[in-house]
């Protein structure tokens, strides 16, 4: 089998199965493990999966840039965004996470909302001019350009300082082995430390989003009060979910 044609067999085992195992597919095509290996970090390298200790999982579209990310699902983002804004109660202090989901959470917000949002997003943050009775803390810190939002020791010593009722956690992945997952360490590190600060803490998921891994993990599912996605329930990935015991909020 040549290399182009076994890269084809496993871009399709992604697609069907969610993951490929490196030893069960070279015992299958009859190839030694170091190739399929091989093959596996050529296809990291050009973006198309993720690769994990023993094989390598779907990658995520999120990943992509801030820009691009704007134009990526924005139906499925937005009733994902109705259905978090709906978990926020008068009177709540709620932790909103960056990204283009997060963003569209505060178009759905009603406009008579009393409530206070934290954010470490200053694009979430200049969204919310426009809600009159929302009042807006913004976390300072480095501002780490992919994802338009701070991070860092600044950051980090800030949110300590918080408690909130609510955090509306932004990943670029959700899958049922590698968790909730984004695509650099400090912003994860970020994330935890916002997640530590609240009593609830829902992900933000649309559904190009579940299935997919990016290289550095947030939080496992099993930590979170719930998910929020619009993927069809019988998505492999939310059924296993369900199984091990995370709530799924449909959008």
């Amino acid at each position: 089998m040549l290399a182009a044609e076994r890269r084809d067999v496993l871009l399709s085992r992604l697609s069907t199965a969610g993951k490929v195992v490196a030893k069960e597919i070279a015992a299958e095509l009859g190839v030694t493990e170091d190739m399929i290996r091989r093959d596996l970090r050529e296809l990291a390298a050009a973006g198309l999966c993720q690769r994990v200790y023993g094989g390598a999982l779907p990658v995520s579209p999120a990943a992509a840039d801030y820009a691009t990310r704007t134009t990526v699902a924005t139906a499925g983002k937005e009733r994902v965004a109705a259905a978090a804004a709906a978990l926020i109660r008068p009177g709540a202090t709620v932790l909103l996470d960056g990204g283009t989901t997060a963003l569209a959470v505060t178009a759905a917000l009603p406009r008579d909302l009393a409530a206070t949002v934290v954010t470490h997003s200053p694009t979430v943050a200049a969204a919310l001019v426009e809600h009159p009775s929302v009042d807006v803390f913004v976390l300072g810190g480095r501002l780490f350009k992919h994802s338009a939002v701070t991070c860092g020791a600044a950051t980090a010593e800030a949110a300590r300082a918080i408690s909130a009722d609510l955090f509306l956690l932004g990943v670029t992945g959700v899958h049922q082995d590698a968790g909730l997952t984004t695509g650099d360490p400090d912003e994860a590190a970020m994330k935890r430390t916002l997640a530590s600060r609240a009593a609830d803490t829902y992900v933000l998921a649309s559904a190009e989003k579940v299935g997919t891994a990016s290289p550095f993990t947030v939080l496992s599912p099993a930590e979170v009060t719930g998910i929020i996605t619009d993927a069809a329930p019988d998505h492999p990935a939310l059924s296993a979910l369900r199984d091990a015991g995370v709530t799924i909020v449909p959008a």
